[in-house]
């Protein structure tokens, strides 16, 4: 199988998917590979917080033109993947000097395979681009081409919480991988002072808690596949046992009331209002912060402001993060190389990345302080005793919402 991801996440993908319990694990550009069975194949999919999608390979071939790609396509025994009387799209990624055009592409595959069905006297399946029952998936990189079935459908990165978003929103599974480098696992605070719609607070609470990403998701491609066991699939996502205790809290901010309501929004999809705190502040108006925490924040670029007011940001941010949050982690992302200078800080990592088609720098600083951490004990947020709450109401704890339904079925 091979498992899509974004431009440096690669490793994180890797790592998730061992874990998971893939073999044969190696890392490519933008992907991982990896063998199991279809017990991993649904776990990649439920679990994996790095995973775009999940492809499971039909056929490898060599081809330098739409016509030789046509034949090698309709060589391929269409009965053994396609159902009689379904419907099926192709998605089609290209990166050739040959191969200028990928919905061509798309278009002699389709062809091959009705080709297939019609010169075997077999009934012809139907294009459908919208909810197919089979997403196929070809790629083409120089005159090396491949077809797969796409065991994913939408984009894994679509977990199905956001339904509320602000201007140039994260992508979640790059929120995600951001999170995942910094180490942190929930043993301290989390702060975004410029959250946005809150997809790095809530993805950051997803993994306090150690809630399947995949929880919120309504539809995976491999559920329409004739092979499909759905009591094996109801085992995987009924399944909280690997979930955990979070003892600290998120706390979002940002200057814009529109956000904050986006986000407030969204973190109650996620059912995740108890662990995130979310207030309309400029970040240059904050004066105190949680006295054990981590910052990752992802700051304008410079789209859709001028360039004066963006350098005053930048140095806004760098003088916020020596004065407010001493003793922190924080990790910044961002595209323009100028504003990082403004922070006029040291970074003691630089992280290469893409955010949409941007190249962008993730950036650590250690904001050292002259005292140590208190004990947990002694931590403000933790005077009570942390009791796990009960999640009585589907409507306001979506999170188990799949689950309920699913154990009721079974």
């Amino acid at each position: 199988m091979i498992a899509k991801t974004l431009y440096g996440l690669e490793e994180l993908l890797a790592k998730e998917l061992i874990a998971l319990g893939a073999d044969n694990v190696e890392l490519g550009r933008r992907m991982v590979s990896f063998t199991g069975d279809k017990e991993m194949l649904y776990k990649a999919n439920y679990y994996c917080r790095t995973a775009l999608r999940i492809l499971k390979p039909i056929k490898d071939f060599k081809a330098t033109n739409p016509d030789e790609v046509y034949e090698q396509v309709k060589q391929i025994n269409w009965t053994d993947y396609i159902p009689d009387k379904s419907t099926f799209a192709i998605d089609a990624v290209v990166n050739s000097e040959t191969f200028t055009h990928s919905k061509y592409v798309s278009y002699r595959v389709k062809d091959a395979i009705v080709d297939f069905f019609q010169e075997n006297d077999l009934r012809r399946p139907s294009v459908r681009i919208n909810n197919p029952d089979i997403q196929l998936h070809v790629h083409i990189s120089h005159n090396e081409c491949s077809i797969a079935l796409d065991s994913s459908g939408e984009s894994l990165h679509k977990r199905g919480y956001r339904t509320e978003e602000t201007a140039a929103p994260l992508n979640e599974v790059l929120a995600a991988g951001m999170i995942m480098m910094t180490g942190w696992d929930g043993n301290s605070n989390f702060v975004d002072p410029m959250c946005g719609s809150g997809t790095l607070l809530i993805e950051a609470v997803l993994i306090a808690l150690n809630i399947a990403p995949g929880v919120f998701r309504d539809k995976y491609a491999f559920e329409r596949w004739p092979d499909f066991d759905v009591d094996l699939f109801s085992n995987i996502s009924s399944d909280d046992s690997r979930e955990r205790e979070f003892k600290f809290k998120a706390y979002g901010s940002d200057i814009s009331p529109k956000a904050i309501a986006a986000a407030a929004k969204n973190v109650k999809n996620a059912g995740l209002s108890q662990y995130i705190e979310l207030k309309v502040l400029p970040f240059q108006q904050m004066t105190e912060a949680p006295e054990r925490g981590i910052l990752i924040t992802n700051p304008p670029y410079g789209e859709r402001l001028n360039p004066r007011d963006l350098m005053e940001l930048y140095s806004m941010i760098g003088e916020r993060l020596k004065h407010v949050f001493t003793g922190y982690n924080a990790w910044i992302i961002t595209s323009n190389e100028e504003g990082l200078i403004k922070i006029g800080l040291k970074p003691s990592a630089k992280i290469k990345l893409i955010n949409g088609s941007l190249e962008c720098q993730y950036r650590h600083y250690e904001m050292f302080s002259g005292k140590k951490y208190p004990n947990k004990e002694q931590h403000s947020d933790n005077k009570k005793p942390f009791v796990k709450p009960e999640r009585k109401s589907i409507e306001a704890q979506p999170v188990t919402k799949k689950r309920l339904e699913l154990k009721k079925k079974k």
